[in-house]
């Protein structure tokens, strides 16, 4: 036996409608057309699927299991396309997230939960660098977006600038560096550096101060929480490199001092690499406008 969805639907709208004549205007058919089709599905499987003495017209036993069987798919068909429909509207896609900056939750996470509320058939999801390579991973469509201060020349790939900041260096309050007033490379050769479980090259205090100028710190000491670094630095432990809107959250605490990287300071600029095609899709462009205001109120 060959079914088609078609025969499916006509089943169900005889019976919710009781009768030929309302299915057929249902199914925008004629009933001469959907007579035909009934006759023809039955010749097919064998079997007589609708009572025809009875009034209004009513399914037989083995039409009544065919029913149930049309009740368990058709649904599920009917949901499918009208994800299928959102999609091409615009209203429904996929948004899965990789940061290559270890720090960026502060102000992700609040832009990605407003972006939820406005297009909850989106669907979201936070992937952890630690477990994959985000740009390799960008391009073979497993993840959608990625935060990154480092643009790359990739195929098909496109990095939207979302905002800048300043690479910061902070040490206990009586840190030696402080009557200094900044930091240069130099001034790491003998502390313990503190850092985010991350790829030397994606940390701004080796690409952009040591590496450049040859220095290694003395020690290189890994966590995983912006609080436990700060609390290791404010107890004489070492010494760290945080985004200046990072540390402003903490401009407070009197345990701590914070220098700029070099004595004019440090700049870098933080992007969200794409797909080209996804920057067409309307849900891209609003979470890249929530990127650029939301991280406002961590750098005033």
């Amino acid at each position: 036996m060959y079914l088609e969805l078609r025969h499916l639907r006509l089943l169900r709208a005889i019976h919710e409608q009781g009768g030929l004549a309302r299915a057929a205007d249902i199914l925008n058919l004629t009933q001469s057309a959907l007579s035909h089709q009934i006759k023809a599905l039955e010749e097919q499987t064998g079997i007589e699927l609708f009572l025809r003495r009875t009034k209004p017209l009513r399914l037989s036993a083995a039409g009544m299991r065919l029913l149930r069987t049309a009740e368990q798919v058709l649904p599920l068909i009917e949901a499918a396309e009208a994800d299928f429909r959102a999609v091409e509207q615009g209203r429904a896609g996929r948004l899965h997230v990789a940061m290559e900056c270890h720090h960026c939750y502060a102000w992700l996470l609040p832009v990605l939960d407003r972006f939820r509320r406005v297009w909850p058939e989106v669907d979201l999801d936070i992937r952890s660098s630690l477990s994959l390579k985000a740009l390799p991973a960008l391009q073979k469509g497993q993840v959608d977006l990625v935060i990154s201060s480092d643009p790359e020349e990739l195929a098909g790939i496109t990095f939207q600038p979302l905002f800048d900041y300043a690479p910061t260096m902070v040490v206990p309050a009586d840190h030696p560096l402080v009557a200094k007033g900044y930091a240069e490379p130099e001034d790491l050769r003998a502390e313990t550096l503190i850092t985010y479980p991350m790829e030397r090259a994606r940390l701004d205090v080796f690409s952009q101060f040591l590496d450049p100028a040859g220095v290694e710190p003395a020690h290189v000491r890994q966590v995983e929480q912006t609080s436990v670094a700060l609390m290791l630095v404010a107890s004489g432990r070492g010494v760290s490199v945080m985004p200046d809107w990072v540390l402003r959250e903490h401009a407070g605490n009197p345990e701590l001092a914070t220098l700029p990287l070099g004595k004019g300071g440090t700049l870098r600029r933080l992007y969200a690499a794409m797909r080209q095609e996804d920057l067409a899709q309307p849900y891209m462009a609003y979470v890249l406008r929530l990127a650029r205001t939301e991280p406002l109120r961590f750098l005033r």
